[in-house]
């Protein structure tokens, strides 16, 4: 289904407003009338670096809680999510795909697994710096009672790792996966956040240079970024250190036409949550325009009553309409 982005839900010192076409916004009975300038969100290269460092921190957009509490909250449930996958699912923990300390998968494995059985890899979020396959197998038990394989990547965070590092490892990591486990009926991918962007990269890849031909059929894209430029002047880029060159080359949105050679025949879904801030549903909204213009099957998906972290998180509910859309995407609705 694809989504407008008509109606843009920002947050300003706890409230919530709504834009609407005809650039009023409405708080109980006052309305303000907003210039078009304002409405449209300008070019990131014209903001502050505080307004920018704003668009860019996640947490200070959700309306449920804190800054501070949100991110708490958000670790707490992918890891208990996990540990609950682990509990009812059969796993096979720190697999190794590179000799890297953190080069390692877990597997989470249907009871009765046949010889054609969708894959799902997961590449989890946290800037680039946080998190980690030990907390990223929350998504698991609602997609292997279908009959689904679940593989949870580790991978090198910052500043142990760079942004270089991280794209050629979930590369590799994909590469592993489809030489052992090349009976599977079809490869997915799903990223959030930084993990949707190395998703990105993934579907980009030149696959000449790792003796794999991977036929990803599908990838669910969650609140993502795809432009890595906007970051690089912000507190994100601290313990990256990335170069303007570094972040084009690791840019998603600038590598559409081996995306088109590489997984024409991928189903691309690109999800944002509605209470993402402005610059991350711009990212989504703009990756997905690209894609729709260079003729690839891609829909956007903007979910309701969620923010940054709970449009993730709620991938372990069966009932959940990501859920139900990736689980449709392998044929498994």
């Amino acid at each position: 289904m694809h989504t407008a982005f008509s109606f843009t839900t920002l947050s300003a010192r706890g409230t919530r407003f709504r834009m609407f076409p005809n650039g009023c916004r409405t708080r109980g009975q006052s309305v303000e009338v907003w210039t078009a300038d304002e409405v449209i969100m300008s070019d990131w290269t014209k903001m502050s670096k505080d307004e920018l460092e704003r668009q860019y921190s996640p947490s200070r957009w959700s309306l449920r809680m804190s800054a501070d509490d949100v991110i708490r909250a958000h670790v707490a449930a992918l890891k208990s999510g996990t540990e609950k996958a682990r509990a009812v699912t059969q796993t096979l923990i720190d697999v190794p795909y590179g000799d890297g300390d953190r080069e390692k998968l877990d597997v989470y494995l249907p009871s009765s697994p046949s010889p054609d059985l969708p894959l799902v890899i997961y590449l989890h979020g946290g800037y680039w710096q946080f998190l980690s396959k030990d907390e990223s197998g929350f998504l698991a038990p609602p997609l292997v009672q279908k009959g689904v394989v679940v593989v949870a990547v580790g991978y090198s965070t910052a500043p142990t790792g760079n942004m270089d590092l991280m794209v050629s490892q979930v590369r590799r990591s994909v590469a592993c996966v489809i030489q052992q486990y090349s009976h599977i009926s079809g490869l997915y991918l799903c990223g959030h956040s930084a993990g949707a962007h190395l998703a990105a990269m993934v579907l980009s890849t030149d696959w000449s240079e790792y003796d794999v031909s991977p036929q990803i059929k599908g990838a669910l894209l969650v609140s993502g970024v795809y432009d890595l430029q906007p970051i690089l002047s912000t507190y994100v880029n601290e313990p990256l250190k990335m170069t303007g060159e570094v972040a084009l080359r690791n840019s998603p949105s600038h590598f559409l036409s081996q995306l088109k050679v590489s997984s024409t025949s991928c189903d691309i879904i690109v999800a944002v949550a509605q209470n993402d801030s402005p610059e991350f549903r711009k990212q989504s909204e703009e990756y997905f325009k690209a894609l729709e213009s260079a003729g690839l099957a891609v829909s956007l998906e903007d979910v309701p009553d969620t923010d940054h972290f709970s449009v993730i998180e709620q991938l372990a509910d069966e009932h959940y309409s990501l859920t139900q859309l990736l689980l449709k995407m392998m044929g498994k609705s």
